[in-house]
Parts: structure tokens; sequence; C-alpha cells
């Protein structure tokens, strides 16, 4: 065992797969050329020595070294290890691929270990492309932390749009699935307001790409960082106690979303303070029953075409249903949702008429094309 220093220290083998320090050297050791212990130690340093010191990640090195090449998945070859047949097989079923491939060092980190860190299948260029550019990362960085779709990265627009759903879906539950899942009534403001709730210090962020880089940051736990900084930050979670840092895990639930601070729609929208409570959240089907027996009360217009101004019947369900924990973003797209399932329908208004301007805009709902002003009465 030339390649390995005196401070190696034996460990017994129980046939267990390698774990995760031990496929990382392997992935190290696989790639064109082989590699020495030297350029071991300094090529995955930087991985493993956020908690230890350079000294003993040298030793850990050694040992683990040590256990690979007793185990037959490692050969030394003149001064450099190589995979032996059994650490080609682990390799390659790590990758999941059908054989192990020799990769430049460059490639086998940059890529195809983010990946393998990320869940993300290497294979297709369109994701190593992502994995390749800074905002392509954070946006897959960001996928992977709120259980987003891996199979390709989302545009900033579509992730914004996707992290507003993953905020109404932890206020609503799964009530807003049906009505939401294939598109929202939210502007890309509102989606953001929205969307900055997920982070550690909700806030709204003035652009798609400020908001992916903050939760980035936030799961990562680095305020700042470049490319090669986030590589080594995803990269950790592949290495086991004790030489991996934190790892990128999933988001702890939050509580309901409650009243937001600001407008959100181009239009002015009248928001209720924060109230601390119990929100029990309605399903569709609910909260369709209770807009309609609202909207009835400020109903205008001749029996068979009644409407009621979406911001009397906001004003209404909030007094009579505080136990919603709704807030008026909140209700509005739950009631464009409902809308869009077919339990209830929504209506323009015809805006040459300036006599009711304030209700107009405070009712309005914009979404695509088309503006929403009234929920209409059928009696």
């Amino acid at each position: 065992m030339s390649a390995l220093s005196k401070n190696a220290q034996a460990l017994p083998v129980n046939g267990a797969l390698p774990g995760g320090l031990d496929n990382l050297i392997l992935a190290r050791i696989a790639c064109s050329g082989g590699a020495t212990r030297a350029q071991i130690i300094r090529d995955l340093g930087p991985i493993v020595t956020g908690k230890i010191s350079a000294a003993q990640w040298r030793t850990i090195a050694d040992t683990t070294l040590a256990k690979l090449m007793m185990a037959g998945l490692v050969r030394d070859q003149k001064s450099r290890l190589r995979l032996g047949e059994e650490g080609e097989a682990e390799v390659a079923e790590y990758f999941g691929e059908k054989h192990a491939h020799s990769r430049t060092w460059n490639d086998q980190r940059d890529l195809w270990l983010v990946a393998k860190a990320l869940g993300v299948d290497a294979s297709k260029p369109g994701l190593r492309s992502a994995l390749s550019r800074l905002d392509g990362l954070s946006a897959m960085v960001v996928q992977h932390a709120f259980g987003l779709s891996m199979r390709q990265a989302l545009s900033p627009s579509k992730l914004r749009a996707a992290l507003a759903l993953v905020a109404l879906e932890r206020a609503f539950g799964d009530n807003v699935k049906e009505g939401l899942g294939k598109g929202t009534a939210l502007s890309a403001k509102a989606g953001r307001v929205l969307a900055g709730q997920l982070l550690a210090k909700p806030r709204e962020l003035p652009t798609d790409a400020r908001l992916i880089t903050a939760l980035c940051a936030d799961k990562v736990a680095q305020p700042r960082f470049d490319l090669a900084a986030l590589r080594i930050a995803v990269l950790r979670s592949l290495a086991d106690a004790p030489s991996a840092p934190t790892k990128i895990a999933p988001p702890a639930p939050k509580p309901p979303l409650r009243g937001i601070s600001e407008s959100l729609s181009q239009a002015p929208i009248t928001l209720t303070p924060q109230v601390e409570v119990a929100a029990q959240r309605p399903g569709l089907a609910q909260f369709s029953a209770g807009v309609l027996n609202a909207a009835r009360t400020s109903a205008e217009g001749w029996p068979g075409a009644r409407k009621a101004f979406i911001s009397r019947v906001w004003d209404a369900i909030r007094t009579s249903h505080p136990e919603w924990g709704l807030s008026e973003i909140e209700f509005k797209d739950m009631l464009a949702g409902a809308h869009r399932a077919g339990q209830l329908v929504l209506a323009g208004a015809d805006l040459k008429n300036k006599q009711n301007i304030k209700e107009f805009e405070e009712s309005a709902i914009l979404y695509k094309n088309t503006v929403w002003h009234y929920v209409r009465v059928e009696d």
C-alpha cells in the first residue's frame, strides 16, 4: 500500500456497500488516470473539511482508502490508485450507469456528482447545461429543496409560479391543487410576494432571479456564493459524518400564511392585519358556498343576473368566517380557483362607468387578459 501514509488505521470489512465518503473517493479514483493519495486529499478536501481540520481529513482519507483496498474495490498500481472490478461496478451503480465512465475530475465533480446530490439525471444535456451555470444550479437547488420536479431546470418565471403554489398549498393544504394545478391567477409580483413567504426571513424581492438566489442562499446557509462555492455546498450533502457538514434538506413546515403587508395586484387591495389564529382552511366546495352566501347579501341587478363586487364579498367573508384565517390575496386566489373549477362564476365590468371606480379597483382580479370584478349570483 505505497500510496497510503502510515497514519491509516485498519477497519473491519463487513461487505457492506461503501458509504458517502467511500463513494466520493471511489468517484475520484474512477476519473481519467486514476488518482494519487495526494490528489484525493487535495480534490476532496474542500468538500469534507467544513467541520474538521486538514490533519483530521488526512487521517480519515488514509483510513477510508485502506478499507477500500482491503475490500478489493481499489488497487495500487505504481503509486496510483485505480478501481478494481468490484470498484468499477460500485461506481457504475452509484451513478446509475451500466459501467463506470472515465471522465475528467472537473466533469465528475461539477456535473455528475452535483447531479447525484440533487437527484438529477446528468445524462440529459439540458440538465448538464443548467448545472454548469450559477443561475441554473441555483434554480435546481431550490427545486430540490421544495420537492419540485427535477426532470428539467425551470425558468425563473415558472419556478416563481411553482413556489407561489407551494406557499399557497401550505396555506390551504391540498384544497387548492384542483383549482390551481394548471395555472394561477397571480401576477408576477403577487407570485413573488407569496414565494417570498418561503424565505427564512419572509420578504418581497423585486425580481424572480433575486428571489431564487435568496431561497438558494437559505438552503445552503451561505448569504453570498459564486458557482464554485455553491457546488461545494451541494456536494457536502454526499459525504457522511464525521466529514460532512450541513446537508441540504427539505424545509421544515411553516405555519399557514397570514396577511401580507403590501398590495399584490396592479389595482390597490386593502389587506387585513395579521391575526394569530389556528386557521381552519376551507375546501373549494365549502369556500364556494360561503362566497355565494356572502355575495347574495350585497348583490345588485335584476333577477337571474345579479352580481356582487368582489371587494364587498371579501368584507363579508372576513367578518363571517374569521376561522378561515385568509388574507385578501389568498381569498382572491381561492376565488379564481373556484371559478376555474366551475363552482362559482366571476364576471368582468364595463369600466366606462366611473361612478364606482374605487370598488372596481379594489375588486379587480387579473388573470391573463381578463379582469374580474364581480361574483355572479343566480337565484
